[in-house]
């Protein structure tokens, strides 16, 4: 299949891949669809997991969930998200998504733009005030 004229893509043509806290599977980035604006990512993360506190300075992104809870934070703001709902991670800011509950957590990660300057992500959870932030939540 030639990426440049690609419009459709099947769950069977995602690319896979695990990271430390989850299963991800793209279905928009340039080696599975060529396009310059969007990345989405399906993100499979089991119970007791975390994509931790982190930012991307080039890019915003949209945090949708399929199934299961989220704790999601945006900056020094959280809220537990389910089915249907969605965070707006301005470019820049400060997040992270926690499933500290008992069931899987599926969501969709939609950011943009897809070609964008490095760093595409900075860790930050070792950092204060992220490093206490959810125990001082709690």
């Amino acid at each position: 299949m030639n990426l440049a004229t690609r419009r459709f893509v099947t769950s069977a043509e995602a690319f896979r891949g695990q990271v430390p806290w989850a299963v991800e599977e793209w279905l928009c980035r340039s080696d599975v669809v060529q396009n310059e604006h969007l990345l989405m990512v399906r993100v499979n993360m089991e119970p007791g997991r975390a994509h931790a506190f982190h930012k991307h300075p080039t890019r915003e992104e949209l945090i949708y969930v399929l199934y299961g809870r989220a704790e999601q934070w945006v900056g020094k703001e959280h809220q537990i998200l389910g089915p249907g709902d969605v965070a707006f991670v301005p470019m820049g800011e400060v997040h992270g998504t926690y499933n500290p509950f008992a069931e899987k957590l599926i969501f969709l990660a939609i950011l943009s733009p897809a070609r964008a300057a490095e760093p595409a992500i900075v860790d930050v959870s070792t950092e204060e005030p992220w490093r206490s932030l959810r125990l001082e939540a709690r």
